[in-house]
């Protein structure tokens, strides 16, 4: 008597219990269905066949004995795609933090607890009778753009920065008379996650539904977020080799960037991308590098660098050129003697390339994935460009770990000396192999290939220094409470790693203590785009999600270019 206004057969079907459906869960015709969620007992098997609409399906249904024994279904990766291409499931969106956990809808009903979408449900189901049906896939995506969006909000440091202001036309400003004696221009430093290196450490994603970690759904995503943030210079960890080859490279052309790119050197797939749009930039320059040594045992990793000197097309009174620079460290939380020779050979390549004619550096720009946290012994070194590393734990360097295993301390020197770059993180002069005689060689080749032997330690320096003077466009906290800023957010971690460091001018206010002194002209930092925490990432379910499609963030800052 509960359901008179179904036909009888059906009445009969739903004596015994198989599967409960309450009645927010909608059955419509003539639509076909791009993708339905895998959940086993969430929508019946059955259900591939056309129903009556409308219908109250809170009735227990039994499985139509023409479609086989339940426990071919129950066993069985079934997917509605493969039954059917005339009906369309509309059901409501459950939320799940990970694949293994119910929907909210079955533990409401489990608790005893109404399900109060029901009566939504069924308006929007009037709503839809009078249009086509809407496929899952794209009622999940209208449904994530309203409730699962995070707005990140500008910080500006000057009142007279306009390009940061996505909506507003860039290029009509650099034609007025104040561009002509300023050139601003904004850099994004992006890690936009390897899709293999996202499938083979699937682990950390346990939190995300299978469908948003295909490639296929992220690139679109991590795409429209470049093209909304319109950043003139992008600096990119994590570009796979086939991808950027096929989509990556050619969409970011249409854009109107130049895309320079280095692959890692192992088996790894991935590398650094540098891209610049040709409208504000055009290439001086660019230069690779490779951590991996071959004859050196420290250097027996595939990570890379690339640099870039790029020359502003707005720029009138002189021909100043910029130093962009693009890393992605060494992740392995325990080897800090190689984050810091490889991170000393990234700055022997910029401190190669930024020199001017007169002796000066040019303002130089460093992105990337440090694989180190704030504050960290590595943060500080780039920071403050020095760094007494005597006694320093090499699980330490970088501040991944609390509490790091193994005290295993730095050795003195960290690298080798046939590295040819000095504790001042630059090129040596490479003399000394014409100056030494046979017996020096000989006595070389008996030393082990593993650590160098120090015959004379009071000689030797525990002191790494560099000559920029770099500050950081992130403070890593925020300011009114004090709680960390995160860049990463995954199922095992949130913290920091991502920075963009600049050689700050002068009179940039916003530059950190230390970097007032820095060399004649410089950049001055205008606005950034403010980070989140932890906490602000997981009300959307951290990363990646719907809208973000890396398990990292963005940043983004713009820049003037001050005149010496």
């Amino acid at each position: 008597g509960r359901h008179s206004m179904l036909p009888r057969h059906v009445q009969r079907l739903g004596r015994d219990c198989i599967s409960h459906w309450n009645g927010s869960q909608i059955l419509a015709l003539n639509s076909p269905i791009s993708s339905c969620m895998r959940w086993a007992g969430h929508y019946p098997p059955w259900a591939s066949f056309p129903l009556p609409i409308p219908a109250d399906f809170s009735a227990n249904w039994r499985l139509p004995p023409y479609l086989g024994p339940w426990r071919q279904f129950q066993n069985s990766n079934w997917h509605l795609d493969n039954y059917t291409q005339s009906c369309c499931f509309h059901l409501p969106n459950p939320s799940m933090k990970s694949e293994g956990e119910e929907p909210l809808t079955k533990k409401r009903r489990l608790s005893g607890q109404r399900d109060t979408s029901t009566a939504e449900e069924e308006t929007n189901f009037s709503n839809k009778k009078e249009a086509s049906c809407l496929s899952v896939a794209q009622n999940e995506e209208k449904h994530s753009s309203k409730k699962g969006t995070i707005k990140r909000h500008w910080e500006y440091f000057c009142q007279q920065s306009r390009t940061m202001k996505i909506s507003e036309n860039k290029e009509s400003d650099q034609s007025n008379k104040e561009s002509e004696a300023t050139f601003d221009f904004t850099v994004m430093s992006y890690n936009i996650l390897s899709q293999n290196l996202l499938e083979g450490n699937s682990h950390l994603y346990k939190h995300c539904r299978q469908r948003l970690l295909f490639w296929t759904y992220r690139f679109p995503n991590i795409l429209q977020e470049i093209k909304e943030l319109d950043a003139d210079v992008l600096c990119l960890q994590e570009v796979q080799e086939d991808h950027y080859r096929t989509e990556i490279k050619s969409s970011l052309e249409s854009l109107g960037y130049h895309c320079e790119y280095k692959m890692r050197t192992g088996r790894k797939p991935d590398g650094c991308a540098i891209c610049f749009k040709t409208s504000k930039f055009s290439l001086i320059s660019s230069n690779p590098v490779e951590f991996f040594r071959r004859d050196i045992p420290l250097l027996d990793r595939d990570n890379v660098g690339l640099v870039l000197l790029l020359q502003p097309r707005f720029h009138c009174k002189t021909n100043a050129a910029i130093c962009v620079a693009n890393t992605h460290l060494l992740y392995n939380p325990r080897r800090g003697d190689i984050k810091l020779t490889q991170l000393a050979m990234l700055l022997a390549e910029i401190a190669s390339v930024a020199p001017q004619k007169d002796g000066s550096f040019c303002p130089i720009i460093i992105c990337g994935d440090f694989n180190s946290v704030p504050g960290s012994p590595l943060y500080r070194f780039i920071k403050e460009g020095k760094l007494n590393y005597e006694g320093l734990a090499i699980g330490k360097v970088s501040g991944q770990e609390q509490f790091p295993r193994g005290q295993r301390v730095l050795p003195i020197p960290i690298w080798p000396k046939k590295l040819g770059i000095s504790q001042n993180c630059v090129y040596e002069i490479k003399r000394q192999q014409k100056e030494e005689n046979t017996g020096e060689e000989f006595e070389a080749a008996k030393l082990d290939n593993t650590q160098e032997i120090v015959v004379a330690s009071e000689k030797l320096s525990s002191k790494l220094r560099h000559h920029f003077k770099l500050s950081s466009v992130y403070s890593h906290y925020l300011p009114e409470t004090g709680v960390p800023e995160v860049t990463t957010c995954h199922s095992r971690s949130a913290v920091t790693v991502d920075y963009i460091f600049y050689s700050a001018a002068n009179d940039d206010t916003a530059a950190q203590p230390g970097a007032e002194d820095s060399c004649h002209g410089g950049l001055k930092l205008l606005g950034r785009l403010a980070l989140l925490t932890e906490k602000d990432l997981w009300t959307v379910n951290g990363l990646p999600n719907e809208n973000n499609s890396s398990d990292h963030l963005p940043l983004l800052a713009e820049f003037r270019l001050i005149e010496r």
